[in-house]
């Protein structure tokens, strides 16, 4: 059976660059197809020279996985470790069905010759038969992924929460956001963020209307009586999410948060609100943002949900 390399290349520069594409819009990327290019144009030199050479280091595990870590970097730059594997996972995944896909593809056409050779699956089959493969992988797994979504309900993405400032009741929706890691840096307690026009009831609106001003020193449109009520008890919590890096929030340490989701309850009493100045959507469907360090803290072995 004769096999050509530039065929071999095509072939694979093919399949990876869709592979690629679908990763990057399941992970929802910003899609640089230069960038798509260069990474499947390393994967499919990897396949050519899998070919070509029968050394033992090219059938490497970690050569592999050091392989997918330089193709998912140059694809979609990945600025933290977190994301970094997160990219590589996702992409491994899509690759599984891609290939599973393409196989049982290629068995159902049957070519007369298929050679097995390092690692690579190679055969007759024309070009066709493989961008047919690629097309068919890609919407099974955008479905698969749109199935998974749509198991997702209402009920784990939102809770209800009661939040007590001095001795007023704030009630309204909150979304459970998982990453959401935000604490209070010097006592290291969690973070709840809340609209500031919830908190008219509860804290005076000399503060909530100033709070870039206050973030910035200037005390001037803050009456006396209420600065030396509540400037002790203002905490300054960074931030580098909410569409701001480096960010700053003013929080206050509520009395307690009563956390209702799936028919359980819960109330916690150390935990700080953190105060946004603006809407969190455009909508209103929530109105505050809580961590999952919420659900667990001091109650590691009964969470909430």
């Amino acid at each position: 059976m004769t096999i050509y390399i530039d065929v071999v290349l095509i072939e694979n520069l093919i399949m990876n660059y869709i592979i690629l594409l679908a990763t990057g819009i399941i992970l929802k990327e910003k899609i640089k197809s230069l960038r798509l290019v260069l990474a499947s144009l390393l994967g499919a030199i990897y396949s050519v020279l899998s070919y070509l050479f029968s050394l033992k280091l090219y059938g490497n595990l970690i050569l592999k996985i050091i392989l997918s870590i330089l193709i998912v970097y140059i694809a979609f730059n990945p600025q933290t470790m977190k994301k970094m594997w997160k990219d590589i996972v996702l992409f491994y995944l899509t690759s599984f069905v891609f290939g599973g896909v393409a196989f049982a593809l290629i068995y159902v056409v049957k070519p007369q010759e298929i050679l097995m050779r390092n690692g690579l699956f190679l055969g007759t089959y024309p070009l066709k038969t493989v961008l047919l493969g690629a097309v068919v992988a890609f919407i099974t797994i955008l479905v698969a992924f749109t199935i998974v979504k749509s198991k997702i309900t209402k009920k784990d993405m939102f809770c209800e929460i009661e939040i007590t400032i001095n001795e007023k009741i704030i009630k309204t929706i909150a979304m459970i956001d998982t990453g959401n890691m935000l604490k209070e840096p010097i006592t290291n307690t969690p973070v709840i963020v809340v609209e500031h026009t919830l908190l008219y009831e509860s804290m005076p609106k000399e503060i909530l209307n100033n709070l870039d001003e206050l973030l910035g020193g200037d005390f001037n449109n803050i009456p006396e009586e209420i600065r030396e009520e509540y400037i002790s008890k203002l905490k300054l919590i960074p931030f580098s999410s909410l569409g701001k890096q480096n960010g700053m929030l003013i929080g206050i340490k509520a009395k307690s948060v009563k956390i209702k989701n799936q028919d359980k309850e819960e109330t916690k009493e150390n935990i700080i609100i953190g105060i946004y100045n603006k809407s969190l959507t455009k909508k209103g469907e929530y109105r505050a943002l809580i961590g999952m360090d919420v659900f667990w803290d001091g109650a590691k072995k009964h969470p909430i949900s």
